[in-house]
């Protein structure tokens, strides 16, 4: 996992997992399937996601394919720099 992933599981962490172990997040864990993004969670991830990256989500980009795992995460952002 690079930086980039890196910054987004501590996200991740910080406002969905408080107190989880940090190595049971992967950039292969599922995020949606899994429950730990939800409808609200995605949205804040998104926000999240433009402002740090300084990038633009497409609505059809807040799905399981683009933001379902940290590695698809890190894939949108290095597509969008």
């Amino acid at each position: 996992m690079g930086p980039v992933g890196q910054s987004v599981k501590d996200f991740i962490l910080d406002e969905f997992l408080r107190g989880e172990d940090p190595d049971e997040l992967t950039a292969s864990t599922p995020l949606i399937s899994s429950g730990i993004l939800d409808s609200l969670a995605t949205l804040k991830l998104s926000q999240f996601l433009e402002q740090h990256f300084d990038i633009q989500m497409a609505a059809h980009e807040l799905d399981e394919e683009h933001i379902g795992t940290i590695a698809a995460i890190e894939q949108l952002i290095a597509s969008k720099q």
